[in-house]
């Protein structure tokens, strides 16, 4: 049997949102709410933190918490560096990076990219959402879109603006939602931390651009889940708002 482990980075610091994995989402810290649902797809699940605070509520609702204070530059370098000082033995076939700003990704949907993953040659997969170009959040440079081949499963491009682009303006078509959750072969994700800055990447602050420009493939599942990342405090209300 496959062996998958969830890597949950969350950081203290955060421009737009400080102490935003403690913010509560009625009445209960979006922390907590994010590693339940991850634990509910059965895999070992931990938060990996530099921040004590962090590491106290997690302990108080029963999770796993991982310390990895070195200064680095995203999530992706923290879980490497977890996975290698605490998880390696576990041999796991793959290891997902759930970034702790995803309260309503449930568990179910990580089980199906994980089989998605294995049954895969792609070096890292990821989860996209089909919407409609006449949603405003097309033109919202916060919400990353993903320029997704739906026949093969791969993506060719994440980015910030509105792609992908009709040049006619005759078609109402449809674009994927990126949902930033990566699972990575345990060597994808070793070679991926050493590549150095992308220039699209630097471009587009999307460390995933730094896969596609050396060469690595990612591929994706679709949901068809409503499923709202916090990077704003007013994006609280909105994920309230769709727990009802």
């Amino acid at each position: 049997m496959a062996t998958v482990v969830i890597l949950i980075p969350a950081r203290f610091a955060s421009t737009r949102f400080p102490a935003k994995p403690l913010a509560t989402i009625l009445g209960v810290s979006m922390i907590e709410r994010v590693y339940k649902n991850c634990a509910d797809s059965g895999f070992p699940t931990f938060v990996v933190t530099d921040h004590d605070e962090i590491e106290s509520e997690v302990k108080r609702f029963g999770g796993k918490a991982l310390r990895v204070d070195d200064d680095v530059p995203s999530g992706s370098e923290r879980i490497a560096l977890a996975f290698e000082r605490y998880c390696r033995d576990l041999k796991p076939d793959l290891v997902i990076n759930v970034q702790g700003d995803e309260p309503l990704l449930q568990g179910d949907v990580l089980k199906e990219l994980a089989e998605f993953h294995l049954s895969s040659a792609f070096d890292v997969t990821t989860i996209v959402r089909e919407r409609k170009a006449s949603e405003e959040d097309f033109n919202n440079r916060n919400v990353v879109k993903a320029v997704f081949v739906e026949a093969s499963g791969e993506c060719l491009y994440f980015s910030r603006e509105s792609v992908p682009h009709d040049r006619d303006g005759k078609n109402l078509h449809n674009w994927y939602h990126h949902i930033g959750v990566y699972s990575y072969l345990p060597e994808a994700l070793a070679a991926f931390v050493r590549l150095p800055l992308g220039q699209l990447e630097n471009l587009e602050k999307l460390e995933q651009l730094r896969a596609l420009e050396n060469g690595m493939k990612i591929g994706a599942v679709k949901t068809t889940h409503h499923l709202i990342g916090v990077d704003v405090p007013e994006d609280i209300k909105k994920v309230e708002g769709a727990l009802g």
